[in-house]
């Protein structure tokens, strides 16, 4: 089960990197391009105060979002909001979830929950679903956050995540993944001879993320595979 003491102290580091971040850009720098294709810097930001508010709906029996086209709208009409707006917002969030977190009792940590497109998880993992919200979109915010700064504990819990998301989908092949540090995944396919990947921490995450194209990961003797988008 995830160590949800543990995934608090990470999220709670993380939104106050991130949110100290946000507040060296100025307004002209929130409108311009993020590195997630389509989406300036506003986008991010609008998206994970959002992502805040639907985790709160998670965790007191709401749907996550009340559709998909309302969810793109409220990132739509946000992202145009001069920073002063973006700060708040995004403080405004992150606080009441850190509340909603700190009021629920043993059991309202136990079961599970709904989260988009029919996607399911324990709510003891909302924290850590936050942690990545709030690690990988830091990065995409292009201010000189990467990869390899994200914390050691969250860049392995990530892979442990993304490694399992892939395992037995059978559109990716058999994959025996292995760090530079020594530490070794096995992902996709369940049959067949695994395509051995190798590079290291980072760059292996920022691949299986959907962050990167596969830089600084090798595979032996072979193209990188193409994985599905997450």
């Amino acid at each position: 089960m995830p160590d949800i003491a543990r995934d608090l102290a990470l999220l709670r580091d993380s939104t106050d990197r991130l949110v100290t971040a946000a507040a060296r850009l100025d307004d002209a720098a929130l409108a311009a391009p993020s590195r997630l294709p389509g989406w300036t810097r506003g986008h991010v930001l609008t998206h994970l105060a959002r992502n805040a508010d639907a985790l709160v709906n998670v965790l007191t029996g709401l749907p996550m979002y009340p559709s998909a086209e309302a969810r793109d709208a409220d990132i739509e009409a946000g992202a145009p909001r001069p920073l002063t707006a973006q700060l708040a917002d995004l403080r405004e969030t992150a606080g009441k979830l850190d509340v909603t977190f700190g009021s629920l009792t043993p059991d309202g940590w136990a079961g599970r929950c709904e989260l988009r497109n029919g996607v399911t998880d324990v709510r003891a993992r909302i924290p850590f679903r936050r942690l990545q919200e709030t690690e990988l979109h830091h990065v995409d915010l292009d201010t000189g956050y990467t990869l390899e700064q994200v914390p050691m504990e969250f860049l392995g819990q990530e892979i442990d995540f993304l490694t399992r998301r892939f395992s037995g989908n059978d559109t990716v092949p058999a994959l025996a993944l292995t760090a530079a540090d020594g530490r070794t995944w096995r992902t996709g396919r369940d049959e067949g001879e695994p395509l051995r990947v190798t590079g290291e921490a980072p760059a292996l995450m920022g691949w299986l993320a959907g962050r990167t194209a596969g830089g600084g990961v090798t595979a032996d003797g072979a193209d990188l595979p193409v994985l599905p988008p997450l």
